[in-house]
Parts: C-alpha cells; sequence; structure tokens
C-alpha cells in the first residue's frame, strides 16, 4: 500500500491541564492526548481524508499501547510505531496560559528517547521512497541512530527520482534543549538540504538552518540550497510560501486563542493536504492557516484536528477564497 503521508520522528503521551491559566503547581485535573509534532501531522492530515503512516517508536509499556491504538483511530497507520525495550515512552506537560504562554516540559527524553532510537535498518525504505509525501523534523536529527535513519530515509528519495507531484518535506522544528549548540544543528541541517523539497519553519527555526535576515531573504537561501517550496511562518503577520516562480503571503485568521500548541501539526497537515489536492499555493496557503487558527482555538492537539469542511467555513466566513473555487462562485 502505498501512502499519501508518511512522516517519521516523534510521539509521545501529551498531558494538558483542564484548568486552564493557573500554572502546573495549581492544575487539579489533566487529560492525556497522543502527541509529538510529526505524528499530529500525520493525523491532521488523516483528518482530511488521507492515508497517512508515521515511522516512530515507543516504551514497550502501557502508554506505547496506548499511543498505538490512538493512531489506529485516528485512522494514521500504526505498523511502524513500533516498541524499544529498556526505554519508557516520552511524557509531555504543559501548562495553558491563553493567549501565549504555553510552557512545554518533556518527560522521558533524557538522556534519550524511543523515537531517537529508531535504527537506518529498520526502515522500510521502499515504503518511505513510494509515498507521495515524506515529512521529516529537525528534531529526528538531535540524536543517534535517528539522525542516520533519517538521513538514510531521505536517502531514498533523492530530488531527482521524485515523481511529479512527490516532495519530501522538513519541518525546521528546532527545539534548543534537545542539541548541544545552534551550529551542530545548522551542520544536520545542511546535510538533509539537498534532499528536501519543502521547507517549513518560523524565522528563528530558518535562521538556525540558513542564517539570520529577512524572511525574503531566509526564503532565498532555501530555494538557493535547492528546495521548490520555502514556507516562512511570520508570527502575527501571518505565513509566506515562496517558489522560483512566485511570493505569496496568507494573512492571518484571528481567533480566541486556548491553546497554540497545536496549530504548527494543524497546518502542517493541512498544507500537505493542498499539496496532494494539487491546489494553487496561496489556497493552500490559507487553507493551511484556517486549520492552524482552529486547533488554536481549542484546547487538545490531535484530537481537535479540524476536519475539512470547517476550515473551509472559516474561510467563508472570513471573506478567502476557498479551495477548488473561484472568488467569483464563492461570492454568489
Amino acid at each position: 500500500m502505498t501512502h499519501d503521508l508518511v512522516t517519521m520522528g516523534r510521539i509521545s503521551v501529551d498531558v494538558y491541564p483542564q484548568d486552564i491559566g493557573v500554572g502546573l503547581e495549581d492544575v487539579q485535573t489533566f487529560g492525556k492526548y497522543l502527541g509529538g509534532s510529526p505524528t499530529n501531522v500525520a493525523v491532521a492530515a488523516a483528518r482530511h481524508g488521507r492515508n497517512t503512516a508515521v515511522i516512530t517508536r515507543t516504551g514497550p509499556d502501557p502508554f506505547g499501547d496506548y499511543l498505538r491504538s490512538e493512531l489506529e483511530r485516528y485512522g494514521v497507520d500504526p505498523r511502524w510505531a513500533t516498541a524499544v525495550e529498556g526505554l519508557q515512552t516520552p511524557v509531555t506537560f504543559c501548562a495553558i496560559r491563553p493567549p501565549e504562554d504555553f510552557p512545554l516540559y518533556f518527560y522521558g527524553r533524557t538522556p534519550t528517547a524511543p523515537d531517537w532510537a529508531i535504527e537506518p535498518g529498520e526502515l522500510d525504505l521502499a515504503g518511505i521512497r513510494d509515498a507521495t509525501l515524506f515529512w521529516s523534523t529537525v528534531t529526528g536529527l538531535a540524536q543517534e541512530p535517528s539522525r542516520s535513519a533519517q538521513i538514510a530515509a531521505h536517502e531514498a528519495r533523492p530530488r531527482e527520482s521524485l515523481a511529479p507531484g512527490q516532495h519530501t518535506i522538513l519541518d525546521l522544528d528546532h527545539r534548543p534543549m534537545f542539541w548541544d549548540s545552534e551550529e551542530h544543528a545548522r551542520e544536520e541541517v545542511a546535510r538533509i538540504l539537498p534532499y528536501v523539497t519543502v521547507a517549513i519553519g518560523n524565522e528563528t527555526e530558518c535562521a538556525v538552518a540558513v542564517g539570520h535576515g529577512s524572511p525574503d531573504a531566509q526564503a532565498d537561501r532555501l530555494l538557493e540550497a535547492g528546495v521548490q517550496i520555502a514556507v516562512v511562518k511570520l508570527g502575527s503577520q501571518g505565513v509566506m510560501a515562496a517558489t522560483p516562480e512566485e511570493r505569496v503571503v496568507s494573512a492571518p485568521l484571528p481567533v480566541e486563542t486556548v491553546n497554540g500548541l497545536g496549530a504548527g501539526d494543524s497546518f502542517g497537515g493541512a498544507f500537505c493536504h493542498g499539496l496532494l489536492a494539487g491546489w494553487p499555493l496561496e489556497q493552500t496557503l490559507d487553507f493551511a492557516n484556517a486549520c492552524g487558527a482552529i486547533v488554536a482555538s481549542r484546547l487538545a492537539c490531535s484530537e481537535d484536528m479540524p476536519t475539512t469542511q470547517e476550515a473551509l467555513e472559516l474561510l467563508r466566513e472570513r471573506g478567502r477564497d476557498v479551495p477548488g473555487q473561484t472568488a467569483r462562485t464563492r461570492n454568489a
């Protein structure tokens, strides 16, 4: 079976407070959810009807069983989400203090975690090669043997061998606590970029990848490295996407933020859906922006990923072009 999207990397149990606006020391009630950025991206794309899978690892424990069960419930193929003996499934706590304060606390990731224990020899390279989209993250490069496994996965998909419509996507997701230095992270990104056709990150993450500068300058450097689509998130200014032929900006869709942590993953899964659908770049960006906004207005990440219809309705409400329809049709 060929997948629309295969993602690779982090998985965890997200433990989110039901008490909003207070620190963890004052929280009385929590809920647990499937988490981990590339895992959430697979869930988000599956919510749009895409055939997805995630390459990851858990501990051989009840939390690992829970995560595999959740993957199946969300429609994500769990065949490559296997257990590693001797390690525990990571748990991530966060405090939710909207609109902008959502600190994360990682447990079970030091000195290592199961998803950093993926071995190159364990990979189904044919499944990775044949997937229409392959998504990995910079966090997966932070430790061995995951680093070598991720490089092997990319080597199975050289740019020149990709068919029309196939893309290899790198989430520039840089978490400083997982690295010994920013320079080390930049070196590892440089090893992966020759295989990447789409790079996605905010200004800080792009700076780690290709250096500081304006968003336009960062996009230019990514394109010079051979990336076909450079996506630079602009915070309150929206998001920009650049190709060698065009450069578009999608303005933000303001919502009342409850938990901003899942917005980027929802954006990523929706962006993949737009690529797979062959939508124009501007409409793909708007759709992904809408999906990110919807999740930010909700508590959870994986559980609250929006449907396609919810995102299209938000775009209509805000007067944006709806993918698959002309502006005239929309306004008729």
